[in-house]
């Protein structure tokens, strides 16, 4: 590395540094009377809307024409193929096929749609986020930043949003914003819940708010306990918890559209048999209450 290149990625990892200590999620304040701040914490429930194109819907993302849909293959089905690349879908909001680009993704878990390219983030190797024009022209392939050896790891989430992309970085355990362009990493927000320990996608609602879908260890639908976080915009503080009713779909992409939430059912679950959700394979949203 040059020493230009590294006093730039000395400068941008000091200001991202920076931002994420102001923007980690404050603790809870005492109230007068001693204790600590209670998060409310609210229920959540899906209702299935339409059916993936293809199977393993692990990624969604909003765009002009509809809503983007990323496919997350196993290695069974790139196997059976003969394929290792994995789809992009754009359908309308009744589910209806309107284009299919291939990437070099693998094991996708999150898109983003932004600057006209789909952001396609890989939770296995080569690992990083595939930005991908809408003619299916690879236009970068980027390790997710602050890492020592340029190996960045996996990644469950991207979401673009005023400009910038946001990634549900696994390694650094939070939702990570770089600038997409110079891929300088800007704002580190910790996700850190010893209940539910896993880290999937990150949206964002018409206040500017942020919701992260996590979930725990389980080892099938019948002991799963899905929730979503969600978290103020500015500050990065936690406003709110929700847990999902039983017999709920298995969460994992999440956009907000018309005033509510949208997720899909990938299929592909850590530690559950292949397809074990009953919901697999849907587009469903997510309603608060």
């Amino acid at each position: 590395m040059h020493k230009r290149d590294f006093l730039a990625a000395g400068l941008g990892l000091g200001a991202g540094l920076a931002a994420s200590a102001l923007l980690q999620p404050a603790r809870a304040q005492a109230p007068a009377g001693g204790g600590r701040r209670a998060i409310p914490s609210r229920r959540a429930r899906t209702t299935r809307l339409f059916k993936a194109p293809d199977i393993y819907p692990n990624a969604l993302a909003i765009a002009p024409e509809g809503l983007w849909i990323g496919q997350q293959k196993n290695a069974e089905t790139q196997a059976s193929s003969g394929s290792m690349s994995e789809a992009a879908w754009l359908v309308d909001w009744n589910g209806k096929l309107l284009k299919t680009l291939q990437t070099n993704s693998r094991n996708t878990s999150g898109m983003a749609y932004g600057d006209n390219c789909v952001w396609m983030g890989a939770n296995a190797a080569p690992y990083g986020v595939f930005q991908v024009d809408g003619a299916g022209k690879e236009l970068s392939h980027r390790q997710i930043p602050m890492s020592l050896n340029d190996q960045g790891g996996g990644c469950h989430g991207l979401q673009w949003h005023d400009g910038k992309l946001w990634i549900a970085a696994l390694r650094l355990g939070g939702a990570l914003r770089v600038d997409p362009r110079t891929w300088a990493p800007e704002v580190l927000i910790p996700i850190q819940s010893p209940e539910k320990p896993r880290l999937h996608d990150i949206t964002f609602d018409d206040n500017g708010d942020m919701w992260i879908i996590t979930g725990t260890n389980s080892t099938g639908p019948q002991d799963a306990h899905a929730g979503l976080s969600k978290y103020d915009g500015k500050t990065g503080q936690l406003l709110m918890t929700a847990d999902f009713e039983p017999g709920s779909c298995d969460p994992h992409g999440l956009v907000w559209h018309d005033g509510r939430l949208v997720s899909c059912d990938a299929g592909i679950h850590p530690g559950w048999p292949d397809k074990a959700s009953p919901s697999y394979g849907w587009i469903f949203s997510i309603e608060i209450v």
